[in-house]
């Protein structure tokens, strides 16, 4: 009964997230001669529904892969710093005052993307020299890069005039605000890339979940598949945050209600994850557009508020283990 309440609630949200916002629009509109209404719709409200559905897809499967290989439920992209990285790159684009490097892609695209994958890389180097690297090691390691962008970020701060600063702010609060369908275009790649090597080794994953050596005894090279999955999870993070700035704590949220729900095998749980997160980031995006407030909330703030108690809910609970 709850799941289908929280389906129709997720459901009812993402249709509802079109017709709202500075300007309100209601059905008869679109079906009237009315340009403007329509192009507002067209142009503006419906790729930012798409934008966000596959950010939020792209955000939850990170959580459950992460969450997976390295059986911890706090991992993911945002708490390992590959968000982080992810801002510190575009941040210097925006204070080196870049505009389009190649093929018409917006440096700070470009930069953010490369920030999230070299901190990828500093993960796997640096997870070299810790003893269960496969563990705590690890996300502690993700929370001192993290802390280190984020002081290297007020670096560019200070070093970066009023209009700069104000870009980098904005960027480091997250938005899905996108006009046309070449960014969620972009998404979906990123997406679909995601879903489908989840979908390949599906099984694979499902005897890492259990146990590592297990899926060694049954000719799973672990360490190959963990790097290859890590780098197309950190590709379309990358691509996401490069995109929308970071957006925190829906693949920590997610992956858990998911497994609340559906209390099955792993590799059954991978679709309702896809459909469940994009649709809660639809979900949280239709909020933060129809709070009465002078200005749109960024949807960094709404999920922030949101995902900040679960995580210290979580911790409270492992440590009651």
């Amino acid at each position: 009964m709850i799941n289908k309440v929280l389906w129709l609630l997720l459901i009812a949200a993402a249709l509802y997230s079109p017709f709202t916002g500075s300007a309100a629009l209601h059905l008869n509109d679109l079906l009237a001669a009315d340009a403007l209404s329509q192009r507002i719709f067209f142009e503006l409200r419906l790729p930012r529904v798409i934008f966000a559905f596959l950010a939020g897809m792209i955000l939850s499967l990170g959580g459950l892969l992460f969450q997976t290989l390295f059986r911890n439920p706090l991992m993911t992209p945002y708490t390992l710093g590959i968000s982080s990285g992810a801002v510190f790159g575009a941040g210097i684009a925006i204070i080196l005052g870049l505009g389009s490097l190649a093929f018409g892609i917006a440096a700070i695209t470009l930069f953010g993307f490369a920030g999230a994958m070299l901190t990828v890389l500093l993960l796997i180097w640096l997870s070299r020299y810790v003893k269960e690297a496969q563990g705590t090691s690890l996300l502690l390691l993700g929370i001192a890069l993290s802390l280190f962008y984020t002081a290297s970020l007020m670096m560019l701060f200070y070093l970066g005039d009023a209009v700069q600063n104000d870009m980098l702010i904005r960027f480091t609060m997250g938005s899905l605000s996108v006009i046309g369908y070449q960014m969620p275009l972009l998404l979906l790649l990123a997406a679909a890339l995601l879903l489908g090597m989840l979908w390949r080794y599906r099984y694979e994953l499902q005897l890492i979940a259990v146990s590592e050596d297990q899926a060694r005894l049954k000719g799973v090279n672990t360490k190959g598949l963990t790097l290859l999955l890590l780098g197309v999870a950190s590709f379309s993070v990358g691509v996401l945050v490069s995109l929308s700035g970071p957006i925190g704590f829906i693949g920590l949220i997610v992956p858990h209600i998911v497994a609340k729900l559906y209390p099955i095998v792993l590799y059954r749980r991978i679709l309702p994850t896809a459909l469940l997160g994009g649709l809660f980031l639809v979900l949280c995006d239709t909020i933060a557009r129809t709070l009465n407030t002078q200005s749109e909330l960024p949807i960094g703030i709404v999920t922030a508020f949101i995902g900040g108690p679960f995580f210290i809910y979580l911790i409270i609970k492992r440590s009651r283990r």
